[in-house]
């Protein structure tokens, strides 16, 4: 635990170390997004081709294509979250827009050779959806935010005049704390401590309301070119370049308010807020390969690079705290301590390697494709999450940027560990209607067994194909599970939100063939 307290005051003048921990995992604990057939299906893409979606998935499959194609998909969330917290339950839901991979596919056949042919795509997709709202409230006898602000001072070394200073090392923990009173320093026995008003509550075996909002916006769209060859209808070979444009924002509040009626342990309430946004860019490599053995048998292997993303953090904060007896309130905004300016931090992120393996079955496989009955399909995934990097993107890294990401890499390898995703899908051809189901299974990406986290996917839909014009509606039930901490400290165990969350995702695609 000692490396997350690094983490925490490591900060210099106006330039900020704002990425913790959970960032690598907000840019790659997702699932599979795509076109409604592809998610119908569970999203178990990796060996069928003939879908745009092959581009993110495995770009060999675009070598299916022999003819052009130009696909629209958009959807619609429905999401509804549920979080345990101290024994305390909590609800909330919020809906948002989205869309599906959309795009066109240009296919060309060999005239001398109809078993050869390739084909270019040109996609744009929605790879994460970061829209959600997170609601948890709880008695907490067991310890307090205002804890992580006053281990970060001790540990400084620094005075209060220095935390303080309008260049100030703390200007969104520490020093904002200071200067609410939220913490402050006392003599116990003759020794100068470093104390947080709420703990005075704690000590009298009291409890405190703690209360979490987190509203979070945005999303990682990523658009791609994407190639591929088809050898004599059995060797498959493609290849992907992309470039995701991440959006992230987030507002936080956390408050704490003390449960009791008396009025001489001078806490009533504080309220922080952080705001944060993250904006960037990144690129990234798709390889694939496809072999069909047998007419009917399909055999699918891709490998996708780390993404490389040159981001941008900006962040605000302001607290405000209320005491009692006398009762009087202070506040401050992190811009006190930054010049004026929120503040900024550019750096490098490289999310994990992942690989996957698959192999459909499709039933009558000709090459009259409006005769094929059917298929079955099925993806194993390994993601390695502990992999994930940070560095940082300044002209001059000094040694604080140096020993700030080489200890938050260590985290990041500590916390996560590599984890296998399922991907099991179907379709049924009626003529020009298709039924199809799909289910979807992504692990647990954390080492520490107690944190559960998993996503499960349940999937349906139809579709229509007549005359070269294609539509599909499909639906995506996702249950998810995953864990939220309000604070780390390094004295005793993290206290921490269970979360649940259920999201209705509906997709339609609209295509035609030319």
């Amino acid at each position: 635990m000692k490396i997350y307290l690094l983490l925490s005051f490591l900060f210099i003048s106006t330039f900020i170390f704002a990425q913790v921990p959970e960032d690598a995992i907000r840019y790659s604990f997702y699932p599979q997004t795509g076109t409604a057939r592809n998610m119908a299906i569970g999203g178990a893409m990796g060996s069928l081709g003939g879908d745009i979606n092959a581009t993110f998935v495995n770009p060999a499959g675009l070598g299916f294509y022999k003819t052009n194609e130009f696909v629209i998909t958009p959807g619609f969330f429905l999401n509804n979250n549920r979080a345990k917290y101290r024994d305390t339950d909590s609800k909330n839901s919020r809906n948002s827009l989205g869309f599906g991979t959309s795009g066109w596919v240009f296919g060309h056949s060999d005239r001398n050779n109809p078993q050869s042919s390739s084909a270019f795509s040109l996609a744009i997709t929605q790879t994460a959806n970061f829209n959600n709202e997170i609601r948890y409230t709880g008695l907490n006898n067991f310890s307090s935010f205002s804890e992580m602000f006053a281990e970060e001072f001790a540990k400084s070394g620094l005075s209060i005049d220095e935390a303080l200073s309008s260049n100030s090392p703390f200007p969104y923990t520490s020093a904002p704390a200071l200067y609410t009173y939220l913490i402050d320093t006392v003599s116990v026995g003759g020794n100068i401590q470093v104390k947080g008003a709420p703990e005075y509550i704690l000590d009298a075996g009291q409890a405190l309301r703690q209360e979490m909002i987190k509203k979070t916006k945005g999303a990682i769209s990523e658009i791609a070119v994407g190639f591929a060859h088809n050898s004599k209808d059995k060797w498959f070979i493609g290849g992907t370049i992309g470039i995701p444009l991440v959006s992230y924002s987030s507002n936080t509040v956390f408050k704490e308010s003390d449960t009791s009626a008396n009025t001489s342990n001078y806490f009533k309430r504080f309220e922080y807020t952080d705001d944060f946004t993250t904006k960037g860019m990144g690129v990234n490599l798709k390889l694939g390969i496809i072999y069909r053995p047998q007419d009917y048998i399909r055999l699918g292997l891709a490998i996708h690079t780390p993404t490389w993303m040159f981001l941008t953090d900006t962040r605000t904060s302001f607290l405000t705290t209320e005491v009692e007896n006398p009762v009087d309130n202070f506040s401050v905004s992190s811009q006190t301590f930054t010049n004026n300016q929120p503040g900024k931090a550019n750096y490098i992120q490289s999310t994990p390697l992942k690989a996957i393996i698959s192999g459909s079955y499709v039933f009558r496989e000709i090459s009259d494709v409006t005769k094929q009955k059917g298929f079955i399909s099925a993806d194993i995934e390994y993601v390695h999450h502990k992999g994930s990097r940070f560095s940082s993107d300044n002209e001059e890294v000094t040694a604080e940027e140096k020993a700030y990401y080489k200890a938050l890499n260590r985290v990041v390898k500590a916390d996560y560990k590599g984890n296998f995703n399922f991907r099991l899908g179907g379709e049924l051809k009626f003529n020009i209607i298709m039924a199809r189901l799909g289910f979807a299974y992504y692990g647990n990406p954390y080492k520490d067994a107690a944190y559960k986290a998993s996503r499960m996917l349940l999937s349906g839909g139809l579709g229509y194909r007549n005359k070269g014009f294609f539509i599909d509606l499909s639906y995506i039930h996702a249950m998810s599970k995953d864990v939220s901490f309000p604070y780390r400290l390094e004295d005793r165990a993290n206290t921490y939100a269970m979360l649940k969350q259920t999201r209705g995702n509906v997709v339609a695609t609209v295509g035609v063939k030319f």
